[in-house]
């Protein structure tokens, strides 16, 4: 658990002023406090890469800030960085994170609005490694916003471009196929095309 401290506490004071997020100033112990989302790892091109959320300093009801980091080390070719990805009021986003050498696809369900009843709905970026710049984005929404949608996964297929996200909604994603209360959206060539996803409901 020590170490898992020490670990949260080097990333959040590597990403916070980066990203243009106030520092809190409660010492560490604080930001440790308003991490949220688990920490999600991934390698590409030799360099870890670390998706989070955390409360945006002063915020109540909560901002919860979703940053991608790159991690300083010998087997990367780059010096430290990162990127915020979105933000989600109130409602902490669940994360996913995938690599290979073609790019870092960071998946995360946000909540825009502080109302009780607005959705919830899902992003998915893809970060140039090097650049640390988002390449692409894409999501899903229910149709005119009756309804969310919920990230389970991201996946890379054994083509090394396809890439596949799935979870649960309650109302019918634009472009869908199918019915049911599960998706699974397939983005052909994600890390080197525009081409939209394929989403079958069941």
């Amino acid at each position: 658990m020590r170490s898992f401290r020490r670990a949260v506490y080097l990333c959040a004071a590597m990403v916070l002023p980066a990203c243009g997020v106030e520092e809190p100033t409660g010492g560490l112990e604080e930001v440790l406090e308003v991490r949220e989302a688990e920490l999600v790892s991934v390698v590409s091109r030799g360099c870890i890469f670390e998706l989070t959320s955390v409360v945006r300093a002063g915020t109540v009801p909560p901002i919860h800030d979703i940053l991608l980091s790159r991690v300083a080390s010998s087997t990367c070719a780059w010096p430290a960085a990162s990127i915020g990805l979105g933000s989600s009021i109130v409602v902490t986003p669940s994360l996913s994170l995938v690599a290979n050498d073609l790019g870092v696809a960071a998946g995360f369900t946000v909540k825009n609005s502080y109302s009780g009843s607005s959705p919830t709905t899902v992003g998915i970026r893809h970060v140039d490694p090097e650049l640390m710049t988002v390449a692409r984005s894409a999501g899903f929404a229910v149709y005119l916003g009756t309804g969310s949608v919920y990230l389970d996964y991201l996946a890379i297929a054994a083509d090394g471009t396809t890439l596949t996200a799935g979870g649960t909604k309650s109302g019918r994603i634009g472009n869908e196929t199918g019915s049911g209360s599960n998706y699974i959206a397939t983005f052909p060539d994600f890390f080197t095309s525009t081409t939209p996803p394929t989403i079958v409901a069941y």
